[in-house]
């Protein structure tokens, strides 16, 4: 957040695109996109589903400003406080508050503790409705008949993810800590004194 001396100072992509996916559950990864379908669906969700899909869309996958993020969540949650929504978002953007950046929630591991079955994606995810647990996850992994068997052809009737987690994260990483060099070395110069 530009001008805002508790927030880091974080030069986060713009891709409209890979936003409107994320808020529409078009991402591709199913744990994702079941989460921010019920969002759409029924105005809330469970605080850890936040967790994944805010470390998803800022320092995780998409690397996209939490300032977006937030006001989809506003556009959508019974339970929305500028406030709260605001805070909760700089905290999980590990923009201010949380500074545990390379803690990072996968898309697909994360779900698996939580879901093991896959009944949460089945129910929020209609077209993996009939994917084999197996596969519920990582849907682009299960064998082409796999997928004609479950009615689910990964690019045709589900999207192909739009980011590869397993190299994304690791860019993403990076970045955030020339993000944080940057920020501390900004407030050596300028003698405020906060965490980096």
């Amino acid at each position: 957040m530009e001008g805002n001396p508790n927030c880091r100072q974080i030069d986060w992509d713009t891709n409209e695109e890979h936003l409107r996916a994320w808020e529409l559950g078009r991402t591709g990864y199913p744990w994702i996109d079941a989460i921010m379908n019920q969002l759409r669906r029924e105005g809330w969700m469970h605080h850890l589903a936040r967790h994944s899909v805010a470390c998803f869309l800022t320092r995780g996958d998409l690397y996209l400003s939490w300032e977006a993020g937030a006001d989809i969540f506003s556009k959508y949650l019974l339970d929305a406080d500028w406030a709260i929504n605001a805070g909760n978002w700089q905290w999980l953007s590990a923009s201010a508050f949380f500074s545990q950046y390379f803690r990072v929630y996968s898309p697909i591991a994360f779900g698996k503790q939580y879901d093991k079955n896959g009944d949460y994606i089945r129910k929020y995810v209609p077209a993996l409705e009939k994917m084999p647990a197996k596969y519920i996850f990582e849907p682009w992994t299960a064998p082409i008949g796999v997928q004609k068997q479950a009615g689910c052809i990964v690019g045709v009737d589900y999207p192909k993810p739009i980011v590869d987690h397993s190299t994304i994260h690791k860019v993403n990483m990076a970045r955030m800590k020339r993000a944080y060099e940057l920020n501390k070395a900004m407030h050596t110069t300028t003698g405020v004194k906060r965490k980096a």
